[in-house]
């Protein structure tokens, strides 16, 4: 692994195995899901003036008025997404600067991440390939939109809070398939799991959850 990737200090192998044992120690139990967390540089996703703070569990700026989820959150989502089992395709929505979609395309066969701020996709894309995950596809553009021409999707993961599920996401889900998503007003978000039945969607609520608010559009 080339340096920069390896870490030192504190974003070496050390410090991100405590951020591991941590997350167990908050309930995580999906081994998988620990082991893509244990195999990714978060510290290469930020500014190197924040580097050293990349394993603590706190989410921290990214520009753009974004930022990266903090651990527990990015472990959260993704063992809630994956409850059910292997998926083939998933959705992410919000890109921001490509962790959350780094473990994601560790543990499904395909990512479709969208995001609407074009200088962070192009960040998160170099940070993508410097890792050489390769089956990650990148489309610029609404969120609110999904990505229609490889609907439907097994799994479905958003990184910003609308104040309802958003219609065009949920006609995109395949029967069966999950969609994670924070939902409702700053201050007053919690985490749903969205599961589509062949005639309706099954919602349950998790934790309270502090997340950007879902905007339509793309700057």
């Amino acid at each position: 692994m080339m340096p920069h990737l390896q870490g030192i200090g504190m974003t070496s192998p050390r410090t991100r195995e405590r951020m591991i044992k941590r997350l167990s120690e908050q309930g995580i139990t999906n081994q998988k899901v620990l082991e893509a967390m244990r195999n990714t540089p978060r510290h290469i996703f930020m500014d190197e003036a924040l580097a050293s703070r990349a394993y603590e569990d706190t989410a921290l700026p990214i520009g753009f008025n974004q930022t990266i989820s903090q651990p527990y959150i990015v472990a959260k989502m993704t063992e809630l997404l994956l409850a059910s089992g292997h998926l083939s395709k998933v959705l992410e929505i919000g890109t921001g600067c490509g962790y959350q979609t780094a473990v994601l395309a560790q543990l499904v066969d395909h990512v479709y991440s969208v995001e609407r701020i074009l200088p962070l996709q192009k960040k998160a894309q170099t940070y993508l390939w410097d890792l050489k995950l390769k089956n990650i596809g990148f489309m610029y553009g609404d969120g609110s939109l999904g990505w229609p021409d490889y609907a439907p999707f097994n799994g479905i993961l958003v990184s910003a809070a609308p104040l309802a599920l958003p219609e065009q996401l949920l006609q995109q889900m395949a029967v069966g398939g999950v969609m994670v998503i924070p939902v409702g007003p700053s201050g007053c978000q919690t985490l749903q799991r969205v599961t589509r039945t062949p005639d309706a969607y099954k919602i349950e609520e998790f934790d309270a959850v502090t997340f950007v608010p879902f905007l339509a559009g793309k700057e």
